[in-house]
């Protein structure tokens, strides 16, 4: 497959396939972009793929050069045409025509064996959030993840405490993964070219710190968040402030400070006080 917008086009009209904004369609079209995100991701033949809304198969092409395996969840079932003559002379691909969000995702990959598995995809920027937290939800065994985002969205994942990014958001995907930016995406390499720019982001899972109650944990870190402009002693009034403010002291704030002074440890440190 070609990755010129020319020929991804002619490719597109020959199929009379017509890109879907509710499935937030836009697809990739520089093949240097697809080459350095394959790369990055440092994928090889004791790696399992998975690759969430696949669209014309523009990246999925290069990924199964370079796995030993990938497993493509694609919710158009229009695009099984296109899907099946670009991939048609490749054996290590099995594409899905299901919600990756309802899908039984743990099921299908029981039939696979590899040392690793990746999520490397373009997602959709409106359904980003729900995708990463069904990954972690399903507790799918990802070592790694490795995706396109809007940049703004890609720029809170990352956030570092006492940034203004930093969020509930933040301090949840950064509890399972180490998070850093790997490329910066222009908005001029997709069909069709959406309002904002992109970003590459990859999550490396990490050991995580102990919890006595995860449940109790996300959603102190939830009610601290409520209110950004407000300080802990009002986001937090249901909880025992006491206790809180015990914990905070140690680490050199108090009940004044609010949330996005607060490093994870902190958080968790906290949340087993509660507990």
């Amino acid at each position: 497959m070609q990755y010129s917008p020319k020929m991804l086009q002619d490719q597109l009209d020959k199929n009379a396939f017509h890109l879907k904004k509710k499935f937030g369609q836009n697809f990739i079209t520089d093949e240097n972009l697809i080459d350095s995100i394959v790369t990055k991701a440092d994928i090889d033949k004791d790696t399992l793929v998975l690759e969430i809304g696949p669209g014309a198969g523009s990246l999925t092409c290069k990924l199964v050069q370079n796995a030993g395996q990938v497993v493509c969840f694609e919710i158009d079932t229009t695009l099984k045409d296109i899907l099946t003559e670009n991939l048609k002379n490749h054996q290590n691909v099995e594409i899905i025509f299901e919600d990756f969000l309802t899908a039984d995702v743990s099921c299908v990959l029981s039939k696979y064996d590899f040392r690793k598995i990746y999520v490397v995809a373009n997602l959709p920027y409106y359904i980003t959030t729900p995708i990463l937290n069904r990954i972690i939800e399903s507790e799918i065994d990802v070592d790694k993840i490795v995706v396109m985002v809007q940049k703004e969205v890609g720029d809170r994942f990352r956030a570092k405490p006492g940034t203004r990014d930093y969020s509930s958001l933040s301090v949840y995907l950064n509890y399972y993964y180490d998070v850093k930016k790997l490329i910066d995406v222009s908005r001029n390499v997709f069909i069709p070219k959406p309002n904002v720019d992109s970003i590459v982001v990859e999550f490396t899972k990490k050991d995580r710190l102990e919890l006595a109650n995860r449940d109790l944990f996300f959603k102190l870190v939830r009610d601290s968040f409520t209110q950004k402009r407000k300080n802990l002693r009002n986001n937090l009034r249901s909880y025992d402030l006491d206790k809180i403010e015990k914990v905070l002291s140690k680490y050199g704030f108090d009940l004044s400070s609010r949330a996005e002074q607060l490093s994870i440890d902190i958080f968790v440190d906290i949340a087993n006080n509660l507990n």
